[in-house]
């Protein structure tokens, strides 16, 4: 019969911009399938890493059974490259960008490990010329905004029908300027900060960028500290750098089409495909637009930004491979073996 049996030790690499979200993903499935895990934490959150080992040793995980490593950024290949090599190691899963993604496919690969890799994005949210305006707005606002962006189901291509784009952009750009901006723990903010300042300067040459082309601004703008407000570039073309690069920020690019057809094209013009999103009042339209989009995940008349822990999450092309959640997760992170039992004599032909 064939059965399912666990793997192992499981590598962990979990990233900072969702650190207990994506951290626990890196552990539960894994233990849940009978496997031992090690996780090693982000070199920009390690203590908050750690506080879930602490959580889990502190419920009385037996030692051994959940492990911790950290190290400093300049150590990190030769870390990662000393565990993958190790006999006891039998899985990897990495959540991260696609640029360390594919130096730990290639250290896995070395290795003969199996990896699950869920790496960068740069989700499109398709408004096709039916869609109801006041719902795709809401959604675009919060894949667009939560976390400042910083998620790597961000809606980051807003591809929007000539037909109705005016009255699109105006709508949505009513509903950005008016998202509080500041210091979370000095009050209820929706845009906090983001990471560091090298995600400030990379964005404002996106910006500058887009508009020495042709872009332009309808809200927000560049930013001179790590606070930066929700910004559109409308009218972007495929010859700015934004068009194809992850801004991982709030800084979002509006692109116009004329027909389904180019908006298929538009959603598919990118290395990446981890999740997008179509709006369209026509269902069943809607439902072939996502069959066309080359992602992971597609969901219709719903935010680019959701999960759900029964369901497979993982991408495509440069989104990585391999899935996270229900069934996959359990074929991800447990071995499948064909286990025969002979229970009479057996004829053999000499």
């Amino acid at each position: 019969m064939a059965v399912r049996q666990p793997a192992g030790v499981v590598l962990g690499i979990a990233p900072w911009n969702a650190p207990v979200i994506l951290g626990v993903r890196a552990l539960a499935t894994p233990l849940a399938c009978g496997n031992t895990v090690v996780l090693k934490g982000s070199e920009l959150c390690p203590a908050t890493h750690g506080l879930i080992i602490e959580a889990l040793q502190d419920a009385g995980l037996p030692a051994g059974v959940v492990n911790f490593v950290t190290n400093a950024p300049a150590d990190a290949g030769a870390v990662v490259e000393a565990m993958v090599a190790h006999p006891a190691l039998r899985r990897v899963n990495f959540t991260g960008s696609t640029h360390v993604g594919r130096l730990i496919a290639q250290t896995c690969a070395k290795y003969l490990k199996p990896a699950v890799l869920e790496l960068g994005g740069k989700a499109p949210f398709v408004v096709l010329d039916d869609a109801d305006l006041d719902a795709a707005v809401a959604a675009a606002t919060f894949g667009a905004f939560a976390n400042s962006g910083q998620i790597c189901m961000s809606t980051e291509r807003i591809i929007v029908d000539a037909a109705v784009a005016d009255d699109f952009v105006a709508r949505l750009a009513a509903r950005a300027q008016g998202l509080p901006l500041g210091d979370p723990r000095k009050g209820p903010v929706v845009l906090g900060s983001v990471v560091d300042q090298r995600t400030v300067e990379r964005c404002n040459a996106l910006i500058d960028d887009a508009l020495a082309k042709g872009a332009k601004l309808v809200c927000g703008g560049k930013a001179d500290s790590t606070l930066m407000p929700a910004t559109l570039l409308d009218n972007v073309s495929a010859q700015m750098r934004i068009y194809h690069e992850e801004t991982f920020a709030p800084v979002k690019a509006i692109v116009r089409v004329r027909g389904t057809e180019a908006a298929i094209a538009c959603a598919n013009d990118n290395p990446f495909g981890l999740a997008a999103a179509v709006f369209g009042r026509d269902l069943a339209r809607a439902w072939q637009v996502a069959g066309r989009i080359q992602s992971g995940i597609c969901h219709i008349n719903g935010p680019t930004v959701h999960d759900e822990a029964q369901m497979p999450f993982g991408g495509v092309k440069d989104s990585g491979w391999g899935r996270f959640g229900g069934q996959a997760g359990i074929e991800a992170f447990t071995e499948l073996r064909w286990i025969t039992m002979q229970t009479s004599p057996r004829h053999y032909p000499f």
